[in-house]
């Protein structure tokens, strides 16, 4: 009978005879582990609503797994920037997705825009402050003694579209001493719905969201940049799923979902 060779190393155990075998067991677990993981979109906290059931839509069709992380703009980026895995990106303003585009950390070939949106002055749904947004308008007199709810000016995007509003109104400098500065959108609009400030500035699609709020005026679109959602993959993404995501979000079967939650189309 012939007897196998076993080969042993200094460590004592079985090296270059074992060593192929263990590798072509362990490359195949590593795959698995990677194709399981679910599709993750970091997406700014305004969309919540439309977003959270287009991708219960997604499922429905026979879509992969979605993770939805949602924040400000500007976290999110950064935290791309710091190597977080993600997938795809959708912002609330074009500024935090040049961002990313600069540092050529998303495949710009897959760049557009989701929807659009408006920006609205909200007050509590119980209050009674009537106030028409006009040149010279008295917005700290309508404050009262209470702040103004806004997300941070300095770095979020309903903050900055804010900023750029009242200036265009002559009504900046009056109030920006009187800010209730919040992390994103979704905070500002919790502040007015709980009462904690008698007015705020947020999308019109956040204000459809909150029953605790009613839309006291409306910014004209001149009065700042355009609202708009881009939408990029992120460039390490290897998710098989990214394309099929992206292109059924931009469906014309899902762009009546986002209006109901009050977006506008994209352009």
């Amino acid at each position: 009978m012939r007897r196998r060779r076993i080969l042993w190393n200094k460590a004592g155990w079985r090296g270059p005879l074992l060593l192929p075998i263990l590798l072509a067991a362990f490359v195949p677990l590593q795959l698995a582990v990677a194709d399981d993981r679910e599709l993750l979109v970091f997406a700014a906290a305004s969309v919540q609503g439309a977003l959270d059931a287009a991708v219960a839509a997604y499922a429905s069709s026979g879509g992969e797994p979605v993770h939805v992380s949602y924040a400000g703009s500007s976290t999110l980026a950064r935290q791309i920037e710091q190597g977080a895995e993600a997938d795809i990106f959708i912002s609330a303003n074009i500024d935090w997705m040049d961002y990313l585009q600069d540092r050529e950390l998303i495949r710009p070939s897959t760049r557009t825009i989701l929807v659009g949106n408006a920006l609205v002055l909200i007050a509590p749904v119980a209050s009674e402050t009537r106030i028409a947004i006009a040149p010279g308008f008295d917005l700290a007199g309508a404050l009262g003694d209470g702040r103004l709810a806004m997300g941070d000016p300095d770095h979020v995007p309903a903050g900055i579209y804010g900023r750029e509003a009242l200036g265009y109104y002559g009504a900046w400098q009056a109030v920006r001493n009187r800010l209730a500065r919040a992390g994103n959108v979704r905070a500002a609009l919790a502040l007015v719905s709980r009462g904690e400030a008698p007015l705020g500035i947020v999308y019109r699609s956040d204000a459809v969201a909150d029953a605790g709020v009613r839309v006291v005026d409306t910014f004209p679109a001149t009065s700042h940049s355009p609202i708009v959602y881009p939408l990029a993959v992120i460039a390490s993404s290897t998710h098989p799923a990214t394309e099929s995501l992206t292109a059924f979000l931009q469906s014309a079967q899902i762009s009546w979902l986002f209006a109901r939650h009050g977006f506008s189309p994209r352009r």
